[in-house]
């Protein structure tokens, strides 16, 4: 069971634009398929407030069509924990976080027990603090062919080290899109 971190990041680095924007990326069906699809192999995602705040769209989302309808099936049961300073409440299959990354994750890994699915960390903060902590085991970045120029960065800063990583797998999609999985170096 792996710690992966997941997340849609522009070429440059991103996950947001300048203006916190998050409607760069476009749309890619064939993409939308496969993140359903990775999503399902998960026994749990760890997420910031932010994250948790857009995601919560799927909750009560008037599902279009197939893929919509899909994508809800996998995430809506998907046991979640949210990361924030400032809630006191959490919708769906979400729980607050009650101790540090290292605890809710070992937690986690408990609770999926032996053969239980990767956990993703989706947010730039929760997963800097993850690589800072030695807890990532993975990064599956879904890079989209845009610079933004700046934003909220994805990548960890004030790392103590570098941190060395090894292509596991990279696959272009229709959108231009290029998903790939790097496995860190331990």
């Amino acid at each position: 069971m792996n710690v992966v971190c997941t997340m849609v990041v522009s070429l440059d680095g991103y996950i947001t634009d300048p203006d916190g924007d998050l409607n760069w990326s476009g749309k890619d069906v064939e993409l939308f398929r496969y993140v359903t699809e990775q999503t399902r192999e998960l026994s749990a995602y760890v997420m910031g407030r932010r994250l948790y705040e857009t995601m919560l769209y799927w909750e009560t989302a008037e599902l279009a069509d197939d893929d919509d309808r899909a994508w809800a099936a996998v995430w809506l049961p998907l046991p979640k924990v949210v990361f924030s300073r400032t809630l006191t409440a959490v919708e769906g299959n979400a729980r607050l976080a009650t101790g540090g990354l290292g605890e809710e994750l070992e937690a986690l890994r408990a609770a999926a027990g032996p053969g239980g699915g990767d956990i993703a960390i989706g947010g730039a903060e929760l997963a800097g603090e993850a690589a800072r902590l030695g807890l990532l085991d993975e990064y599956h970045p879904r890079v989209v062919p845009v610079l933004l120029g700046g934003g909220r960065p994805l990548y960890p800063q004030g790392l103590e080290r570098r941190l060395g990583l090894e292509l596991v797998e990279s696959r272009p999609f229709a959108s231009q899109t290029v998903v790939s999985r790097y496995r860190v170096r331990r």
